[in-house]
Order: structure tokens, then C-alpha cells, then sequence
């Protein structure tokens, strides 16, 4: 297996050529963000500080999709050693499916205090700046606080994405609680457009007292005071000795070997699992370059992604409530299992889920070879739609996700994580260390894990082509999503299999990544697709 890491690309010789440097690369949706990071390297700092940048930056400038008020995942490349971090939050001590039904709840809303979890954002960038950044706080999060304070012109796509969220909110959020999300995000009762200016002063003052006091203010200061206040004046759960008990978690990332490379995901509470499921039962079919559109190629992968879910969503939430191991659901017998049941036509899975995400990717690299994949999320775009009045402080509804079945693994328990969509990827050969990659988008994240891996792997194409060619996304049941950018032949003979198969524009739901690979010569290659108003900034 050989990657097609310095050549152009002949299978899409219209799209963007990947970006290479020698020095350092930051990719991520937003190209403030990149810069940011990239500031960081020119300034000293390495790989993480790097990251951590762009991570700020991105509450600010890309605010539809994460926030200070959200959750974090990381797997860094240090020194030539990979490091899982788990910075999800779990659900608050106070909250329960009797007291959830005493209140006459049934199922778990969506928006307000009910989804709200701990945040777990600010707890995962100190605890990566205090193992392995070089900067202070101060130093790396001056770019995001300067755009929060100062302000910064809104991209295309972002404008789209916020267009979207204040026309979703403005039909559902109705109470008082959700006035200062409005005052924050829609101070004109509308989404400010592109080339717009946008300013976040609450917000970059938070980011500040973040960085100044290690997270302290957050976790244990006047931030969540504030939190604790906003939660008990609207009957929320969220309190302050949540926010105080509060600790990340380093987690020992987990892998599957595919066609002489390893693909590494964050363990569960995370859904990496279900790529590594996938990619599993698919190594265990042939596929060459000239396969890449054949609708068996596309059958087989969804019928893959398919059945990796059913099980995942049945099993996969905070491990100490799993009653099936990791290693059961990575093992060679289930993946043969699966295998079998992929015959010529779709399948009815026993159980599937269809939602939306609202999560930003990052990655960078350092001159040392050191390299970060982090993703971080509110989730459902700007999350819970409270706004703590005060800090610019977005909450996130990661709650949403529990299972309101008492049965069920996944089930709203207190102190409990609920399986949770954000994963950072990693690509190792033979134990050394390749590169980072990652695919946004709610459920979608495995699916693009699977396809992109496979775009590298089995079909050639350079992490830039990889990136941009097209997609699919299972839906529930046999429904399939289809990037446009297919041929119609494939769709066509994709119905005939019983797929029940719907074309869609490519910003729909197919999530947007990047990758970062390190060649043999030591420089580095990246790709930032076209689905977003990325960048990948190179030294």
C-alpha cells in the first residue's frame, strides 16, 4: 500500500490541489483559525499550541458549529507517542429519567436546560497546554480574544449556517431563558450576512479569564457562579459543584490495522468505534482505484456503515455502562459476522438513528513531527440556545443524545456521559505516526472517517482529492443521502439495489474535513475540502 502523498491527482483534476509545507501546517474550516495557529508556530510554539489557537478562534469566528460551552476530543502525536484526550462532559448530579418524568417529560428536548451537560471545551485546552504547550494561555487564545473584541468579517458559508440556526431558533425558543442568546447572536433579529463584521466582547472576555487563570474561572470562579445562577433561575440542573468536580480524562485511543496502516479513534463514550467497525468488515472485500465508482463499492459501504451502527447504537455510551466490551465489537468474529449478512441488495438495519451536529475539525503539525487531530462541538450548531448572560458563554445540548429508554445502555443517568458523535481520526504506519484526519457533521463523522480512509487507501487519491470527492450518507433505515456529484448511473443502479436514495447539494449534511499527512521526506501535505470556507496555512 502505497499513499499518494506528492503527486496531483487524475481522478478529479478540477478540484484544489493539496498544500504542502516544511516548517509547520494548521487546517481547519475557518481560515482566521489557521492563522492563528500558524502565528503560534512562527511564535515558538509547537503542534498543540498551535491547535489550541485555532480551537479559540473558532468559538469566535465559527460560533454556528462550537463553543466555550461545549465538548472536546484530541488525539496528539507527541514525540512519536499517540495520546487520547476525552474532554466530554457528563450529565449534571441533580438530573434523572424519574425526575425528568416527574416534571412530565417522556423524551429529551432538544433545546434549554433539560440537554445541558457539563462543558468539557475549557477543561480539555488547559489540560493539552499543561502537558505539552509551550505558550502560556495568554499568548495563544490573543487572536481569538482580539476577533471576539475586535471583530472579524463573517465567511459565506458561516453566514449560511447562522442564517439557518436563527431562523430554527426564532420558531422554537420561546422563554426568557433564551433572550440572551438572541442579544449575543441576533442583536438585529436577524444572522449578520457575509463580509458582515461581528463582534463577541462578552465572549472574548471570557476566553480571557479562561487563559489568565488556567480554567479556574470556569470551572470554579465567577464563570460558574454564573452558570449555577442562570441553571437555578430557569430550573436547569447544571450546578456549580458539577462545573467544580469536573476532570478530563486521558483515554488510550483505539485502532484497527486497514490494508498496512492503523486508523485511531477515542475509546467510547465517542462513536470512532463505528468507523473502525466499518472498516473492518470492509477489508475483508477487495477493492482497486478503477472500484472507486462502482455502485457495489458504494453498496458495500453503506451496508458496512449500516450494520457498525446498529450495533454501536445499542451498545456504545460512558464505558462504565457498557454491556459489551470494545474488543467484542473490534474483533475479527463479529467483522466476519457482519460480512456475511452484505449481500446485492439494502438492508433493513434493527435500529438506526437520524439527527443533525454542529461541530468544527482542526489539525496541525510541527517542525518536530508532532501532530494534533481535535474536534470540538456544541452540537445541533450553536447547542441548547442559552446563552449565560454576562460570558457569551453558548451551552451546549450533548444531553440530547442520552436515551430516554431505561433499558437502553444509554440511558440519562447522573454523572453519566452519553454516547457522543465528535471524534477526532489518526493514521499511524507501522506505529509510526502518518497524520491526522477528520470528518465533522453529527452522525455523518464515521461515514466520512470511512470514505476518506478508503479515498487514501484503497483508491489513491491524495488527501486534498480525498477530501473533495463525493459522498454519501446513510440516513436511517435504507434511506441514502448522494452527493450530486455522482454519477447518475450510480444512483440509479443504488435503487435498483433497494436503496432508497435521495441527490443532495454537497454542503447538506456531508460533513467537512481535513488532513494533514507527513511524507518520508519530512515535510507535510494537507487538505481542506471545498464543502467549507477553509484554509490550510503552511510554513
Amino acid at each position: 500500500m502505497v499513499l499518494n502523498l506528492h503527486g496531483l491527482d487524475s481522478t478529479y483534476p478540477s478540484e484544489r490541489f493539496p498544500a504542502y509545507g516544511r516548517r509547520g501546517m494548521v487546517a481547519t474550516s475557518n481560515a482566521l483559525a489557521a492563522q492563528a495557529g500558524l502565528e503560534m508556530l512562527k511564535m515558538g510554539g509547537n503542534a498543540v499550541d498551535a491547535a489550541l489557537a485555532a480551537a479559540a478562534c473558532l468559538t469566535v469566528c465559527e460560533p454556528t458549529s462550537n463553543g466555550i460551552g461545549g465538548d472536546a476530543f484530541a488525539i496528539v502525536a507527541f514525540d512519536g507517542e499517540l495520546f487520547g484526550l476525552n474532554a466530554s462532559g457528563p450529565s449534571p448530579q441533580g438530573i434523572s429519567l424519574p425526575v425528568l418524568e416527574k416534571k412530565g417529560y417522556n423524551e429529551l428536548p432538544k433545546f434549554g436546560f433539560v440537554p445541558v451537560n457539563v462543558p468539557g471545551a475549557p477543561a480539555g485546552w488547559v489540560a493539552l497546554s499543561k502537558r505539552f504547550g509551550r505558550l502560556p494561555l495568554t499568548e495563544v487564545f490573543a487572536s481569538a480574544i482580539y476577533y471576539a473584541e475586535e471583530g472579524y468579517a463573517v465567511s459565506p458559508i458561516l453566514a449560511r449556517q447562522w442564517k439557518r440556526s436563527v431562523e430554527i431558533y426564532q420558531k422554537q425558543l420561546k422563554g426568557d431563558e433564551f433572550g440572551d442568546w438572541f442579544t449575543t447572536f441576533a442583536p438585529e433579529g436577524r444572522a449578520p450576512e457575509a463580509g458582515e463584521t461581528v463582534r463577541l466582547p462578552h465572549h472574548g472576555a471570557t476566553l480571557r479569564k479562561i487563559a489568565q487563570t488556567m480554567g479556574e474561572a470556569f470551572y470554579r470562579g465567577d464563570i460558574a457562579e454564573r452558570i449555577d445562577s442562570f441553571s437555578r433561575q430557569y430550573g436547569g440542573f447544571l450546578r456549580a459543584d458539577d462545573l467544580a468536580n469536573y476532570g478530563v480524562e486521558w483515554v488510550k485511543p483505539i485502532s484497527t490495522e486497514y490494508r498496512g496502516l492503523e486508523v485511531w479513534e477515542i475509546p467510547p463514550n465517542g462513536q470512532g468505534i463505528v468507523a473502525l467497525m466499518a472498516l473492518n468488515i470492509l477489508k475483508g472485500f477487495e477493492f482497486s482505484k478503477e472500484d472507486k465508482h462502482d455502485p457495489l463499492t458504494y453498496h458495500r459501504q453503506i451496508e458496512a456503515l449500516k450494520l457498525a451502527f446498529a450495533d454501536a447504537q445499542s451498545s456504545v455510551t460512558d464505558p462504565r455502562y457498557m454491556k459489551v466490551t470494545v474488543e467484542e465489537l473490534l474483533s475479527e468474529d463479529w467483522a466476519a459476522q457482519k460480512r456475511k449478512m452484505i449481500g446485492s441488495s439494502a438492508l433493513l438495519p434493527p435500529r438506526s438513528e437520524e439527527t443533525t451536529g454542529g461541530t468544527v475539525y482542526l489539525t496541525a503539525a510541527d517542525a518536530d513531527g508532532n501532530m494534533v487531530s481535535m474536534i470540538q462541538s456544541n452540537y445541533m450548531g450553536f447547542g441548547s440556545g442559552l446563552v449565560v448572560p454576562g460570558t457569551g458563554v453558548a451551552l451546549h445540548n450533548r444531553g440530547h443524545n442520552f436515551s430516554f429508554d431505561p433499558e437502553h445502555p444509554n440511558c440519562l443517568a447522573p454523572g453519566k456521559k452519553p454516547y457522543h458523535t465528535i471524534i477526532p481520526g489518526f493514521l499511524t504506519k507501522d506505529g509510526k505516526p502518518l497524520g491526522p484526519f477528520g470528518v465533522m457533521g453529527g452522525f455523518m463523522q464515521p461515514q466520512g472517517h470511512v470514505q476518506v480512509v478508503m479515498n487514501l487507501v484503497d483508491f489513491g487519491h491524495n488527501p486534498q482529492a480525498a477530501l473533495d470527492g463525493p459522498r454519501f450518507q446513510w440516513i436511517k433505515g435504507k434511506k441514502v443521502d448522494l452527493e450530486k456529484t455522482l454519477p447518475a448511473s450510480i444512483v440509479r443502479q443504488l435503487e435498483q439495489m433497494g436503496h432508497e436514495v435521495t441527490v443532495t447539494e454537497g454542503n447538506s449534511g456531508y460533513g467537512r474535513g481535513q488532513i494533514i499527512c507527513r511524507t518520508d521526506q519530512g515535510t507535510f501535505v494537507g487538505g481542506t475540502e471545498s464543502r467549507v470556507d477553509g484554509t490550510v496555512a503552511v510554513w
